[in-house]
């Protein structure tokens, strides 16, 4: 391990000299720019604002309800709280514009306020509150109609105790509140916890559950929000205040999650941006981007305290000493300089606080931040004691930055060069041979390298370490399933493919069963292909997007068109040594981005491991039988699935397969991929540690407004690599995506000429055939790209769960027909498309009502079409039943054709 440690440290030194770094970044420091602030239309007639107001969003509109203030005068000179039922409703202008509804009469069933208020599809719920002589159980819904213009209030089912000044949140359709107290004299705090669940209606209707409290102090005005953990979402409890045994008022600053999942609570770091712990009771807070909470404002209590103390002097001080003391209090609410301002981001994956800068207004407390479109608005509050605001006010992300001239120029180069080398293979192009063979011109290590970059593409590269970064190894056994799947391969499908001398594996199904499996077959992955072109454009244009400000769209097309012009051009020829560049550059670039994360973590290396190891982010295996979940025996079994159909069925990777000169060259590259998957696997899930690290470290380096988690690693590339270095990286993960895209392209054009047009032309002209496979290749290109920009509006969280989930779905019983073919005898055409077709209804069962893991759906998709396509050939009679000497157990090669 020192060894290690020494040569990684030497690595790093060597790195730093050439990046000029070595400064920590931005560790400690605000963000800068973060949002942009404006300030809309304050709340219509009104001077002075509200506390406590019920603040949600429905329809479009901006609901404002209740709340309480001082209209008389301030609390020090004698005016009188009073509490209110005014419900405000705000819309957007075709501008952007906010406007505020007058002269509607809209309001509540009563005065009231502090309670706790949530955003959902069906309106804004509004639960407890209180009004100057009791707290309430009261919870009823708001709905705006923008056509009608008015707002139905909906009673729901009333809480199990009256609650105000509670902290609340929701989580899907399922509302959750947090402490609170039960009356309003004597104001003592509680550890409540309830929910309800609006998805699920029982013979009486809703009810509130009532679930176990935090393991922790009771408490009122905490923050409360929802958020994901990188894999489940979950509720987040900061700070409040309770009343201590000796009467005083304790300023809380601990942090607790609930798991709706296991129904458990977990401690966090206590709220300390700076490292010091701090209250930010009565604050509002939302969720930002992928993994963050952003805090606004809120009170630490110090003057809370002297006002406190003061109080209780008064009390107990003699009647000639109490004006005075009066007086002084009266002078510190005047001189109050307003509750804080901080904007503070909470991290849920690596559990850090940071500050990320201030507002540029007093900040408001007992408000509730809500997101209203595109923007976050924080409406009316309390900005010092008794004083309210009308003001509104709105946040917007802040543009990331520039990617940089620098690397625009290498991005330009980089798609130039591709460009190019489709031109040049165009030369060679002069048959289908040509076309999908490369003519058998391609040298082993290149077919396999060309099968890795094939199968990594930009989704494995963004999608791993963002998947190890929020959670840990456990999905590590399916990639190393490969080198389990590799040997089977070279000696179950490869000598099918080699003797046969297919164009396309679908012409095995043919031979082996009938014309209607082939056609069934191919025209499955041609469906298949023509989708996953559309994801493999969209999702990496997503996050590529977020961090060079490049639009989506133009990252579709720009990658898109591109693919499609190599490929028309070069055919597989151009499509294998363009991925060979890509390889190349894309573990280039990993490579150096784990040494810059090494450079800037405390103790290199083995400060690292250990980091990692505390968090235990190198959990890898889990030997509970849970097929719900990412255990060890649903990788296992779904890696294995995975690589078998991919491997064995996929006619993008088995065309790698032909374009070598002998059936030992295949096997050689098939290999090389095998071999090169291991130290890539580890390089890539420990890169996502390594981020965790980094990002736990230097908590202000994360950008908390990234809504898509897959945007990480792109994100550290561009803003800690040095321009041209990130320019080179970027480009190579396009470059990426185009290579699993030119593969698409290029394999469904050998699909539609093989297996429809010369199958059924019969003596069709090779010259024809050629040109007819390029214009497939480019309606399949544009048809994906369409596609791809279509799915621009689609929220997709995580794009390795998005691809797995697409492949085990629609794969599965793909290569279920495969293997019942090579490995059983006795099955027959007409049994093996039956297993086919009830294998999709099983797949369809299995993701509707089933629990199981979508890692098994490539299992279950296999297994169904095996076993089901057996029985089925058993069972139905079939007079042209014959296994044709193309199964394992009779193979003899060319010959069997007749």
């Amino acid at each position: 391990m020192r060894s290690l440690s020494l040569l990684c440290l030497v690595v790093c030194t060597l790195a730093s000299t050439v990046l000029g770094g070595g400064e920590a970044p931005t560790q400690g420091a605000p963000t800068k720019g973060v949002f942009e602030w404006t300030s809309l239309d304050p709340l219509p007639h009104e001077e002075i604002g509200f506390a406590g107001s019920f603040v949600g969003v429905h329809r479009g509109g901006l609901l404002v309800a209740g709340g309480a203030n001082f209209p008389d005068g301030a609390p020090w000179l004698g005016g009188a709280k009073v509490w209110h039922d005014r419900l405000f409703v705000a819309r957007r202008d075709a501008d952007g514009a906010c406007r505020w509804l007058s002269g509607r009469a809209f309001k509540l069933p009563r005065p009231l306020a502090y309670g706790v208020s949530v955003s959902l599809a069906e309106g804004v719920v509004c639960v407890g509150g209180c009004d100057g002589e009791r707290c309430y159980a009261d919870v009823f819904l708001l709905a705006w109609d923008p056509v009608a213009g008015g707002v139905e209030v909906t009673p729901l089912p009333p809480l199990p105790r009256p609650l105000a000044f509670m902290g609340g949140a929701a989580i899907g359709r399922r509302v959750f509140v947090a402490g609170g107290q039960e009356s309003v004299d004597p104001a003592s705090a509680g550890c409540f916890f309830f929910s309800l669940d609006l998805s699920q209606r029982g013979e009486e209707g809703f009810c509130w559950r009532s679930l176990d409290a935090w393991p922790g102090p009771e408490r009122i005005l905490p923050v409360c929000a929802s958020q994901s953990d990188g894999r489940i979402d979950r509720f987040y409890l900061f700070s409040g205040r309770r009343l201590s045994a000796s009467g005083k008022t304790e300023f809380l600053t601990d942090g607790w999650t609930y798991s709706p999942e296991s129904d458990t609570w977990t401690p966090l770091s206590p709220v300390a941006p700076g490292g010091e712990p701090r209250c930010i009771m009565a604050g509002t807070a939302v969720a930002s981007g992928a993994n963050h909470i952003v805090v606004f404002g809120g009170a630490d209590g110090r003057l809370f305290g002297r006002i406190e103390s003061l109080n209780g002097e008064i009390d107990g001080a003699p009647s000639a000493a109490k004006e005075a003391l009066r007086a002084r209090l009266n002078e510190l609410l005047r001189n109050h300089p307003g509750f804080g301002r901080d904007l503070l981001a909470y991290h849920t994956v690596t559990d850090r606080w940071h500050r990320l800068g201030e507002m540029p207004f007093a900040g408001p407390v007992t408000t509730t931040a809500v997101r209203w479109g595109d923007a976050i608005v924080l409406p009316s509050g309390e900005v010092r004691p008794g004083v309210r605001t009308p003001a509104v006010w709105q946040a917007r992300s802040a543009p990331v930055g520039s990617f940089g001239m620098l690397n625009y120029t290498i991005l330009a180069i980089y798609m130039a060069a591709l460009l190019a080398m489709g031109v040049y293979f165009s030369r060679r192009e002069k048959s289908t041979d040509d076309f999908f063979k490369a003519g058998r011109r391609v040298p082993w290590w290149a077919a396999g390298l060309s099968i890795f970059g094939t199968q990594l593409s930009a989704i494995t590269f963004m999608a791993i370490p963002a998947k190890t970064f929020a959670t840990d190894w456990r999905y590590l056994t399916m990639n190393m399933t490969i080198v389990l799947v590799a040997p089977l391969v070279i000696v179950l499908f490869l000598p099918f493919y080699r003797g046969l001398n297919v164009t396309t594996a679908y012409e095995y199904l043919e031979h082996r069963f009938n014309l209607a499996a082939r056609l069934i077959g191919s025209f499955m992955f041609i469906l298949f292909q023509v989708g996953r072109i559309g994801i493999v454009l969209f999702l990496p244009s997503i996050a590529l997007s977020v961090v060079t400000g490049i639009d989506v769209t133009v990252c579709i097309l720009v990658m898109g068109v591109l693919s499609i012009a190599y490929t028309v051009l070069g055919g597989i020829e151009a499509v294998i040594w363009t991925d060979v560049l890509q390889v190349v550059v894309l573990l280039a670039g990993a490579l150096i981005s784990l040494v810059v994360v090494l450079f800037f973590t405390e103790g290199g290396l083995s400060g690292l491991i250990d980091m990692a190891a505390a968090a235990d982010k190198f959990h890898t295996f889990d030997f509970t039988f849970d097929f719900a979940s990412a255990t060890f025996w649903v990788v296992l079994l779904g890696g294995i699935s995975a690589n078998l159909i991919s491997y064995g069925s996929d006619q993008a990777v088995i065309q790698r397969y032909l374009t070598t000169d002998s059936e030992r060259s295949a096997a050689r590259g098939i290999w090389t991929n095998g071999i090169l998957c291991v130290p890539a696997s580890l390089l890539f899930f420990f890169m996502g540690t390594a981020l965790f690290v980094f990002y736990k470290s230097h908590p202000a380096a994360a950008n908390c407004t990234l809504e898509n988690g897959d945007a990480l690693f792109p994100w550290f590339i561009v803003s800690q690599l040095p321009q041209g270095v990130a320019g080179l990286v970027i480009a190579a993960v396009f470059a990426a995506s185009m290579s699993s895209l030119d593969s698409s392209m290029n394999s469904v054009a050998a699909a539609v000429t093989t297996d429809f047009y010369r199958r059924f032309k019969g003596n069709a002209d090779d010259r024809t055939c050629l040109a007819l496979a390029r214009w497939v290749t480019l309606i399949v290109g544009a048809a994906g790209t369409a596609l791809a920009l279509m799915m621009a509006g689609w929220g997709i969280k995580s794009l390795w769960d998005q691809i797995n989930t697409f492949i085990g779905l629609f794969t599965g019983g793909l290569g279920g027909l495969f293997l019942l073919g090579v490995f059983t005898r006795r099955a027959h055409g007409r049994g093996a498309v039956v297993g086919l077709v009830a294998s999709g209804v099983v797949q369809f069962v299995v993701a509707r009502y089933s629990t199981v893991s979508f890692l098994m759906y490539t299992f279950t998709g296999l297994v169904s079409c095996l076993i089901i396509g057996y029985v089925s050939s058993l069972l139905l009679p079939d007079k042209n039943a014959s296994s044709r000497g193309l199964t394992l157990w009779n193979y003899r090669g060319r010959n069997n054709l007749g």
